[in-house]
């Protein structure tokens, strides 16, 4: 999956943290810890959606190889 197809995911999960908070009744302090674990969830979700795309090029032998590469995340 891409970023762009994770993006709304991310969104609508994000939506569904507040949405759920704003129905609480505890302490502020309480809220931000939930929202914060949540948000670290959610985010950590939407970046493992990333495609990393790598060109590599090597030189050597079948037994020997060494090169670098050049990427992206889309």
């Amino acid at each position: 999956m891409s970023l762009n197809t994770g993006k709304p995911i991310l969104k609508t999960a994000i939506l569904a943290i507040f949405e759920h908070e704003a129905q609480e009744d505890e302490s502020p302090d309480q809220s931000r810890e939930r929202i914060a674990e949540k948000l670290t969830n959610a985010i950590y979700d939407f970046v493992k959606t990333g495609l990393v795309k790598v060109n590599v090029t090597t030189a050597g032998t079948a037994t020997a190889q060494s090169g670098s590469g050049t990427g992206n995340i889309e």
